[in-house]
């Protein structure tokens, strides 16, 4: 790789290693659906099946700091087990087995690069964090006035429904602006990427 391939824009750099690298990069795609749903899943779970928080029924008042502890200990390792583990198995096939392994020295070399340049731009730069959470904290806020419990204290509601509440607000986000977008990136990916290699 010259310099000037290195100062091409960085979505041109992952367009063409997608292209090139497609089994790395459904891998990539399915270690990630494999981790939201396993976590969504245990989490779901051990929630409904864990003497800690009264299998879900616990309202906030009801617990102490050593529940809280005890419960996130437990909560964290089945995390580890059964979410973080089959999907970092995913991610070591994909991203080491079936791309790192098979990238030239050049390309190697052209990733090391682009990367040490991201980083030194991006350093210190997290705003966008930040507002994406006030953002979903507004939605949480939203989605509970519509279920009519906004002025509804919080020792008459189980800490469950807080966390249901929160994942039922991702996944309307996720229908009201995923599908949009994943309708774009299809079309743009066949009108665009597939025929500009």
């Amino acid at each position: 790789m010259n310099e000037g391939d290195i100062s091409l824009p960085r979505e041109n750099f992952w367009k063409t290693q997608i292209m090139n690298h497609k089994i790395a990069f459904v891998f990539v795609l399915v270690a990630c659906l494999v981790f939201i749903i396993n976590a969504v899943s245990v989490l779901i779970w051990y929630m409904e099946t864990s003497a800690i928080g009264g299998y879900g029924s616990w309202s906030i008042n009801q617990w102490s700091l050593k529940d809280v502890i005890i419960f996130m200990i437990i909560l964290i390792s089945w995390e580890l087990l059964l979410a973080i583990a089959p999907a970092g198995v995913l991610f070591f096939i994909g991203g080491y087995l079936f791309w790192w392994k098979r990238l030239t020295p050049e390309e190697k070399q052209e990733y090391r690069q682009r990367e040490g340049k991201k980083n030194k731009k991006t350093s210190g730069k997290h705003g966008g964090g930040n507002i994406l959470s006030f953002l979903l904290f507004i939605a949480f806020c939203i989605y509970i006035f519509i279920d009519g419990n906004f002025s509804t204290p919080f020792g008459e509601l189980p800490y469950s429904y807080f966390i249901y509440a929160y994942l039922y607000t991702i996944m309307w986000l996720l229908i009201i602006f995923g599908i949009p977008i994943a309708i774009i990136l299809t079309i743009a990916y066949f009108k665009a990427w597939r025929y500009n290699k």
